[in-house]
């Protein structure tokens, strides 16, 4: 029955060399798995801080019915012509 169960020390020593890597691979991939977890975290809220923006900037836009062009900069610009037609210099 001995044969079934091999208990030289070369086995053993090879079964825990094997324990080992499998340990300090599972804690590099325990580690990997939380920086990704951060990560997630992280763009998740950039995510979100960039859909805030979006629906300012959305906020700010003229009504349908309202014709004018606005600047949503907020930069200061000079009107638009009324009659559609663009400034001459001659």
């Amino acid at each position: 029955m001995s044969d079934q169960f091999p208990s030289s020390s070369d086995d053993l020593g090879s079964l825990q060399a094997s324990i080992q890597r499998l340990t300090e691979k599972l804690a590099l991939v325990t580690t990997a798995v939380q920086k990704l977890a951060t990560d997630r975290v992280q763009l998740e809220e950039k995510i979100e801080d960039a859909q805030k923006r979006i629906q300012h900037i959305l906020s700010r836009l003229p009504e349908q019915t309202d014709g004018r062009q606005m600047n949503l900069l907020g930069e200061s610009s000079a009107p638009e012509p009324e009659d559609g037609n663009e400034p001459t210099t001659h």
